[in-house]
């Protein structure tokens, strides 16, 4: 890359989960989708995502997002997510924080904003006390009760949903749900993974199931209904209730007949910051869930990049 090349990000959080957004300095990738570009990015230029993503810049937990025109004429603009170890699917605490983002740099005011992404169009809604309701791309559940031997834990239960990521929910199995257990947690959450991966068990076409979500009894049952623990790719727990993760369980619930389209689900994370979910119903068993939560600006930055330094491409984890 040129020695002067520099990007511009600007970083937010959403109940505690960063989202570090890439305003200019993007490489081009192409006049494809969006999923077309998202694919050119991971093969070509990972050197950004590791850039923003790890160390020194970034750390495992760190979410980051492109900033791109849209391929799709009526949306406001396009967005690629990533992490730590890749590209991302979908990302809604990352779209939360893109509302809030958009609106400090004055792209957006209050109002419902169609949003370009990989897996297709969503839409967010900026609040007048700048909450952000996300209307995520149709969720369902593919399988419920799916045993899967993990070793040891024995055989643990949970359903196969999709919230654009794939998701292994289990509910109250192992570790306690709770931020001093976030070590043991971890644990078996990635246990849980690796044992899906060896015993074949996949979300639908083989894709990997990437995330483990397990669900305790809320901290304060007045203010949440439900707590979350969830392991991202990369072996990262999402300080937020995740909102993919919440819509993969408004999936279930609804599949359920537990959450009817009109009422509230309130989801904890381990942080005990709350996601709001709702669904509409689409068709059989599949709901497009509505996810209201809060960001935060704290920061602007500009990286640049010196040609002699040995980690300006970031610290590539042989870990994960």
């Amino acid at each position: 890359m040129p020695p002067d090349q520099s990007i511009k990000i600007i970083d937010s959080h959403t109940g505690g989960e960063p989202t570090r957004i890439i305003i200019a300095g993007i490489p081009d990738l192409g006049s494809g989708s969006i999923a077309e570009q998202s694919n050119v990015f991971r093969s070509q230029h990972d050197w950004l995502r590791s850039s923003v993503a790890n160390e020194p810049r970034g750390h495992d937990a760190m979410v980051g997002a492109l900033l791109l025109p849209p391929s799709e004429p009526d949306c406001l603009c396009g967005v690629i997510f990533f992490n730590n170890v890749s590209t991302l699917n979908m990302c809604i605490h990352g779209t939360i924080g893109l509302g809030v983002t958009l609106a400090h740099m004055g792209k957006i005011t209050t109002g419902i904003h169609k949003i370009d992404t990989p897996v297709g169009v969503i839409t967010l809604n900026l609040h007048e006390d700048l909450r952000v309701s996300v209307n995520n791309v149709p969720s369902y559940r593919l399988a419920k009760d799916v045993p899967v031997d993990v070793p040891g834990y024995g055989s643990i239960t949970g359903d196969i949903a999709w919230g654009g990521n794939w998701f292994f929910l289990i509910n109250e199995q192992g570790p306690a749900v709770r931020f001093e257990n976030i070590a043991a947690l971890t644990h078996f959450t990635s246990m849980v993974k690796l044992a899906l991966a060896d015993q074949g068990i996949t979300g639908e076409n083989g894709m990997e199931i990437d995330h483990i979500e397990s669900f305790g009894p809320p901290t304060d049952p007045t203010k949440a209904d439900s707590k979350n623990f969830v392991l991202c790719p990369g072996n990262a727990y999402d300080r937020s209730p995740c909102g993919t993760g919440t819509s993969a369980k408004l999936a279930c619930l609804y599949a359920d007949g537990k959450l009817l389209p009109g009422q509230t689900w309130r989801q904890a994370g381990i942080l005990d910051s709350v996601f709001e979910g709702q669904v509409a119903p689409l068709h059989e068993q599949h709901c497009i869930p509505t996810v209201s939560g809060r960001a935060w600006i704290i920061g602007e930055s500009t990286y640049h990049f010196s040609p002699d330094d040995p980690f300006r491409h970031g610290i590539i984890s042989t870990s994960v």
